[in-house]
């Protein structure tokens, strides 16, 4: 659902547009998981979020705080009700330890463009977080240099 969309077009009827920031991004390592439609380039969060590298297998997590932590660059996928259930799979949704989907305001990053849009997004609650389990962060932008630090549940960490 758009609140201002100069050049992000609606999503179809039945799709859902979610904003990921990490691993789902493309190039990284679950891609292959999001099966989504690409709109526009680059986005940020409207509000600031810690984005943090948690654990041994340096899992990044975009913490439900809002205000605190950076803007966070990602990218905007409209998603069909399979894909859709393919990410909320992978983030655990409806786990205790996973994630869960909110929308929240992503505003484009290209300049020029200052779309708004209301897009899902996989965040952790702040009790889910132990500080100790913190690698690295707030960041603004999870790049190449954090993926490859990311484990997959099934990978041994060398």
């Amino acid at each position: 659902m758009a609140l201002k969309s100069n050049n992000v077009p609606l999503p179809q009827p039945g799709g859902t547009l979610v904003f990921v920031f990490g691993t789902l991004k493309q190039g990284f390592p679950n891609f292959a998981v999001n099966q989504g439609r690409r709109v526009g380039s680059a986005f940020r969060t409207l509000e600031r979020h810690p984005l943090l590298l948690v654990g041994e297998r340096h899992v990044p997590w975009l913490i439900d705080s809002p205000g605190l932590g950076e803007r966070v660059a990602g990218e905007l996928y409209e998603v069909d009700a399979a894909a859709l259930a393919a990410m909320d799979e992978l983030e655990g949704v409806g786990r205790p330890d996973g994630y869960h989907r909110k929308a929240l305001r992503v505003q484009a990053a290209t300049p020029g463009d200052d779309a708004v849009v209301l897009a899902q997004v996989y965040v952790k609650r702040a009790d889910q977080l132990v500080e100790a389990d913190v690698q690295l962060g707030p960041l603004a932008e999870y790049t190449p240099a954090h993926a490859a630090r990311y484990r997959r549940r099934d990978e041994q960490a060398y």
